[in-house]
């Protein structure tokens, strides 16, 4: 198993490397100059095009921004190998600054999301499985389905109408993180009041992911227990109990630490939708503004990085198949 984690750890820099070189290809590919988007209106309050053309040609020359692609990206990746991430085009902040600033924003959130999506899905997931077509289990599937369907931008936007101070009740705040003046109050009085701002956009964050892990739940589960080795646990007189937690779940487990790949990069990729709606200052609200900036080493940042996190997940999925299932030996692959 080592050799294999070794080659899968090695793979790791050829694939991110090949990401890198298409995603900065895909950016430079959009629409839009960095130079004209910074100049804003100040280019037409000048009102000398002359002028204006050599504003626009000194700042791309300042940023580097007239050297051809394949000079542009050599010098993004010799500052990446030394964990330089540059500066932003638009306010000319260290990146690693903002994304410092950013990070934890969105790693609570969307961890605090992940962490109870997790821990309600697997037993609903279990419980739907074990009572199959009960009434129990036709009401959860109408009501995940339900949730399943529905965006996440109108679910924030109704709580924002009926419980944030709309046309209703006035019982969540729905900006920022904390109360204006909250750095001056005690302790205990912050994490309260911060707690009671992350609750509406923690639950937005949570149904879509809760409905759609206890749903894989319940197909893992209903495929493990009818399998032969659930009937010859039954056979040997183990209780339901010792059946289904000891046996079944466990082989169960693995589509769920499949979804992990792709559920680790939103802890700092956090969630464009729901950070804007609810004006919360994490990473999928700066991502929004450095698309809309073309802030092209911003933008290059957010995507190592999630890309990065999605590698590791993978690898991370792979090591934990092994615990969840011993049957499972990447040495034979390897040795094939």
């Amino acid at each position: 198993m080592r050799s294999y984690f070794l080659q899968r750890l090695l793979l790791i820099v050829p694939t991110l490397l090949g990401i890198s070189i298409i995603s900065f290809l895909i950016i430079h590919l959009a629409p839009g100059d960095p130079a004209e988007l910074k100049l804003g209106d100040a280019a037409q309050r000048v009102g000398n095009p002359a002028l204006v053309e050599q504003i626009i040609k000194e700042t791309r020359a300042l940023y580097g921004l007239d050297q051809p692609l394949h000079v542009q990206y050599w010098r993004w990746l010799k500052r990446i190998v030394t964990r330089d991430f540059g500066q932003s085009l638009r306010d000319h902040r260290p990146i690693i600054e903002k994304l410092k600033e950013r990070i934890p924003v969105s790693v609570r959130l969307s961890g605090i999301s992940l962490v109870l999506a997790y821990l309600i899905a697997i037993p609903l997931g279990i419980y739907s499985s074990t009572h199959q077509y009960s009434f129990g289990d036709r009401v959860t599937t109408v009501l995940l389905f339900t949730l399943y369907s529905l965006p996440n931008f109108w679910v924030a936007t109704m709580a924002i109408v009926y419980l944030g101070g709309g046309d209703f009740w006035d019982v969540f705040p729905v900006y920022g993180l904390q109360s204006v003046g909250a750095g001056n109050w005690p302790f205990w009085q912050r994490i309260q009041d911060e707690v009671w701002h992350m609750i509406l956009p923690i639950t937005c964050l949570t149904y879509y992911t809760l409905a759609a892990l206890s749903r894989y739940m319940r197909a893992g589960m209903l495929e493990v227990i009818r399998q032969d080795f659930i009937r010859t646990a039954r056979a040997k007189g183990l209780s339901e109990w010792a059946v289904v937690y000891r046996h079944a779940v466990r082989n169960s487990l693995i589509p769920i630490v499949t979804l992990m790949a792709d559920l680790l990069p939103a802890l700092i990729g956090g969630s464009i939708v729901i950070e804007t709606i609810f004006s919360i200052p994490g990473m999928g609200y700066l991502g929004f503004e450095a698309v809309l900036n073309r802030d092209y080493p911003l933008i290059m940042a957010i995507f190592t990085l999630s890309a990065l996190l999605t590698l590791v997940g993978i690898l991370l999925a792979d090591f934990l198949y092994t615990v969840i299932d011993p049957r499972i030996a990447y040495e034979n692959r390897v040795a094939a």
